[in-house]
């Protein structure tokens, strides 16, 4: 086992054992979902969207996460509370894009966000994450008109350097960078983009991996390895049924989640940079 694959997998058991807080502004159209997934991995969800209350439930969090899924005004004021709480407090916070570029306010709300707040992790599919760094790309509703495949690379590398950030771009190869480092994690399976609220999951299972380590890049590959590793088997022990029975497998499968889980369902590359910081394809 080489030493990257030794720190990735002792990262599930840190979340197992420890079971991070992990606060969650998210939308209302994934919130039980959410929830549960994150026990099912062993970490601990909290949903709390009253700005009365946000800044005290930030800071004893271990990671903060907003979602943009169902934005309203007073959503956006309430995540620019708990942000800067979670920031003074050292609490991680990853950002969800979701459908950014598909309406001004959505587009611009996210962008609020990143201006006020240090946002630590950012997780989108291409086009949201493009959207956000002025490279239009087209949306459908809240989900991505096309794939950039290899593109997702370079991309993801600028919107990093861009938004000071790490940067995970997820599609049927998952993409994550710091601007300096680059990573594709391979996994998952395609019934993902059939269950309502998978994107949303994911951003909150990389805030759990976030909350047990400090390297973001680090924590981040974990997490896209283990959610594309559940998936994976999820879809072999319901293979030809459908996406409700996928559903309730992978739940179970981020539940069974052990370091040998990545064997046979995810991988995890590096991609080497050139001097100038561009990949090397």
């Amino acid at each position: 086992m080489s030493t990257l694959e030794h720190d990735i997998t002792s990262l599930l058991t840190k979340v197992q054992r420890s079971k991070p807080l992990i606060h969650n502004i998210t939308n209302v159209v994934v919130t039980n979902f959410t929830a549960n997934g994150l026990h099912a991995l062993g970490a601990s969800p909290v949903m709390a969207y009253a700005p009365e209350e946000v800044a005290d439930m930030a800071k004893i969090a271990g990671a903060l996460v907003l979602n943009i899924g169902t934005l309203s005004t007073a959503h956006v004021e309430a995540m620019i509370i708990a942000g800067l709480s979670a920031n003074k407090h050292g609490v991680p916070v990853l950002l969800d894009p979701v459908g950014a570029g598909a309406t001004k306010f959505r587009t611009e709300s996210a962008l609020r966000i990143l201006r006020e707040v240090k946002v630590s992790l950012v997780r989108g599919n291409a086009a949201e994450i493009a959207n956000l760094i002025g490279e239009a790309r087209e949306i459908k509703g809240v989900d991505a008109g096309d794939s950039a495949g290899t593109g997702n690379v370079q991309l993801g590398l600028r919107a990093a350097r861009e938004l000071n950030a790490t940067v995970a771009i997820t599609g049927k190869e998952d993409v994550i960078t710091d601007g300096s480092l680059c990573r594709v994690i391979s996994g998952g399976d395609a019934l993902l983009t059939q269950v309502t609220g998978a994107g949303c999951l994911l951003t909150s299972v990389l805030g759990a991996f976030a909350a047990v380590e400090k390297d973001l890049l680090l924590a981040g590959t974990a997490g896209l390895a283990f959610y594309g590793a559940a998936a994976s088997r999820a879809a072999e022990r319901t293979s030809g049924i459908g996406p409700g029975s996928f559903q309730i497998a992978f739940l179970d499968e981020l539940a069974k989640l052990h370091p040998h889980s990545l064997k046979g369902h995810a991988a995890v590359r590096e991609i080497q940079l050139s001097a100038t910081g561009e990949a090397l394809t």
